[in-house]
């Protein structure tokens, strides 16, 4: 058995560093700033346990370009480094200084942002020399410049600088010029710095004078060392919520809805702010809205790891130690703390919105239209947050009436409960079409919801499996007639007859329109005589599966490509119906009596053959008999045919059908263009 040490050349890895350590090219500047940072919080550290005399109220990182030299500097006057620790902590890669200063101090140097020894090196992404001119703090310093141009080899020597602090000069390569422009430069420190703990200050304040621009003696500071998360929340009021919202979204012009601001430190530490934005029927695709930072060090807007799905919706800020990151704080490693934060997150939003519920009621209802889409999407996602979220789940009804569940299933229970003791919950998506069904239900004292967002389809599928003790059902108000959709003992009875009914429904079907996607049905129904003598139904069952497929897709989009499935209820107890019943047979009578009695005596001939046949098998039954019954068949086909052309005729003729299925169309927005137009028409004809 043989053992060894694994070798790793330097020379090898510098290329690794330049070209695969950071998923974002421009992160090398956080990088620099953030170790320059580090190096003004260790002085604090230092200064409080008085291990060094220094000013700590003026500490500031400056960042320069200088385009002629082709330089972009990083200054700090922080701790600085004696010729020692730069042989320690910038000559052997991955020697963290920051972690053995978090060792030796870790009770009061929680700010310490670096913990790989990396980022230093993170420079020669962009240059093809770096100079490090440093200084320490400690008494009798003497002041050091080392230089390297990418390779292993690097020199080190004495240099007069007065100041304690550090200077990292990048000498930018040919290649990366765009970081001497100013604007780029300004651009990434507020993306990456912007809430830095140590003053960033980058080049001087600029005012408008003799009509150009001109630099003040006042320092551009960029960034905000006291951002809101880092408060504790009794020292915040509405106000400095809204404002520091604006300085998070400096382009969102909407105030926010509410925020929750997260303050814990056990288990773990976690700070931030979310804010609740105004989202209507659309869930915002671009979700990077949450910002991770750590230790005020922005790292990525891409939070999926730690915020729950549905409340990746959500805005704002989420400050973290305890998250683990990858070497390049570029992305999330999967850890149990994650888990416990992720769970933490869903049960602080959880609480807030109970909250709202028990004690701000009427402000949760005043932003329930905008906040439901948060509400039902983490119902539909999060399992945990759905068993919360039925406390504060709200239904509001199309009088603008709101209810939780519990409150509604105790308004509706005595009415409208059907003969099979469901609870049938009655609901619009659309309160001008379905005007009239929604009158309708309501003239029986129904209740209907105002159920109009882009989740209420897959919520209802959720609430039945949910809710199944109860027996609750939803059903769309215009989905069949309302004697039908709640079920009761005592249903209204049709008082045609056979022949009747037939008639009617023939005569209806004949002058039905040909529109495209749409397949019509007609049926007579025993309506009430007050009820609208023709009404559209769509049935729940199928209208539902197509508008899953649209949010689904996949194995769903079949029931897309279906057509719309309209059924066209003619009301036999309605006086209008009843006048076209006996115009029907007043007007077809003489034409239709002898095709009845030959279908009815062909039929009667058709049910000897079948008795004759009962008992035998096919081969035993006489060709003659086989050849009339197929004569017979054809025979009733021509007359049924025959009858379906004289009720034709008779409904072309008379105008109340047409018009009955045109305002039962028209009350549901589906009468448009020559259709309409030949309605209107005929309105007149009618009127005159």
């Amino acid at each position: 058995m043989a053992s060894g040490k694994i070798g790793v050349s330097t020379k090898d890895l510098f290329p690794i560093i330049k070209k695969f350590l950071y998923s974002d090219h421009d992160i090398f500047l956080r990088e620099i700033v953030a170790n320059a940072v580090d190096a003004s919080q260790k002085l604090k550290v230092l200064a409080q346990r008085g291990e060094a005399n220094a000013n700590v109220e003026e500490l500031v990182v400056r960042v320069s370009v200088n385009k002629d030299a082709g330089t972009l500097t990083v200054s700090d006057n922080g701790i600085g480094m004696t010729r020692d620790e730069v042989e320690k902590y910038i000559n052997q890669i991955a020697f963290s200084g920051a972690e053995e200063f978090l060792e030796k101090h870790k009770d009061d140097a929680a700010t310490i942002i670096g913990h790989f020894g990396l980022g230093f090196y993170s420079s020669f992404m962009v240059s093809d020399k770096v100079e490090l001119l440093t200084k320490s703090y400690r008494e009798g310093s003497q002041a050091v410049r080392w230089s390297c141009t990418g390779d292993p080899e690097y020199t080190l020597e004495d240099d007069t600088r007065a100041e304690r602090g550090t200077d990292v000069i990048m000498h930018v390569t040919e290649e990366e010029k765009e970081f001497l422009d100013e604007q780029k430069i300004e651009a990434l420190l507020q993306k990456y710095c912007k809430f830095l703990p140590i003053k960033i200050a980058f080049g001087k304040k600029k005012e408008w004078k003799d009509g150009k621009q001109v630099e003040t003696s006042e320092d551009n500071i960029i960034n905000n060392t006291e951002p809101a998360w880092t408060k504790k929340p009794a020292d915040l009021n509405d106000e400095d919520y809204k404002k520091f919202y604006h300085e998070l979204y400096p382009n969102q012009f909407e105030e926010p809805l509410f925020n929750i601001h997260l303050n814990v430190d056990y288990p773990f530490n976690l700070t931030g702010i979310l804010y609740f934005p105004k989202i209507k029927n659309q869930i915002d695709v671009n979700r990077n809205k949450i910002q991770l930072y750590c230790n005020q060090v922005f790292v990525t807007d891409q939070v999926e790891g730690i915020v729950p799905d549905f409340l990746t919706l959500l805005h704002g800020v989420i400050d973290s130690p305890d998250i683990p990151l990858n070497v390049s704080r570029s992305y999330l490693q999967s850890d149990g703390n994650v888990k416990k934060i992720s769970s933490h997150i869903t049960k602080k939003v959880s609480d807030r919105l109970e909250d709202m519920f028990k004690k701000e009621r009427t402000t949760l209802e005043e932003k329930w239209d905008d906040l439901k889409i948060f509400i039902q999407y983490g119902m539909l996602t999060d399992e945990k947050f759905a068993e919360r979220a039925q406390k504060f789940l709200l239904f509001k009804n199309v009088d603008g009436k709101y209810f939780s569940i519990d409150e509604y299933k105790e308004l509706i229970k005595a009415n409208q409960t059907d003969k099979n003791d469901n609870l049938v919950v009655l609901y619009a998506n659309d309160k001008e079409a379905q005007f009239t069904a929604i009158q309708s239900a309501q003239n029986k004292g129904y209740d209907v919801l105002l159920m109009d967002g882009q989740l209420e389809t897959p919520l209802m599928n959720q609430l039945e499996q949910k809710l199944s003790d109860s027996k609750i059902r939803f059903t769309r108000v215009d989905s069949d007639v309302i004697d039908k959709l709640i079920e009761k003992e005592n249903a209204a009875q049709l008082t045609l007859t056979t022949r009747q009914k037939g008639d009617l429904e023939e005569a209806v079907r004949s002058q039905l329109p040909k529109m495209d996607k749409i397949n019509f049905t007609v049926s007579v129904e025993a309506l009430g005589a007050d009820d609208m003598p023709v009404v559209v139904t769509q049935n729940e069952w199928m209208r539902r599966m197509k508008e899953m497929s649209q949010l689904q897709g996949g194995a769903m989009s079949f029931y897309g490509e279906m057509p719309d499935s309209i059924n066209i209820v003619v009301n036999g107890n309605h006086a209008l119906t009843t006048k076209l019943v006996s115009d029907i047979e007043a007007k077809t009578k003489v034409q239709l009596d002898p095709v009845y009695a030959d279908i009815d005596a062909k039929s009667a001939r058709k049910g000897e053959l079948n008795k004759a046949k009962e008992g035998k098998k096919d081969e035993e039954v006489p060709q003659a008999e086989k050849d009339e019954m197929e004569t017979l068949n054809k025979d009733i086909d021509g007359l049924n045919a025959k009858k379906q052309e004289i009720l034709k005729s008779f409904a072309g003729e008379e105008k109340l059908v047409g018009q009955l299925i045109d305002l039962a169309l028209l009350s549901n927005n589906m009468l448009r263009g020559e259709a309409l137009t030949n309605f209107i028409k005929r309105s007149i004809e009618m009127m005159k």
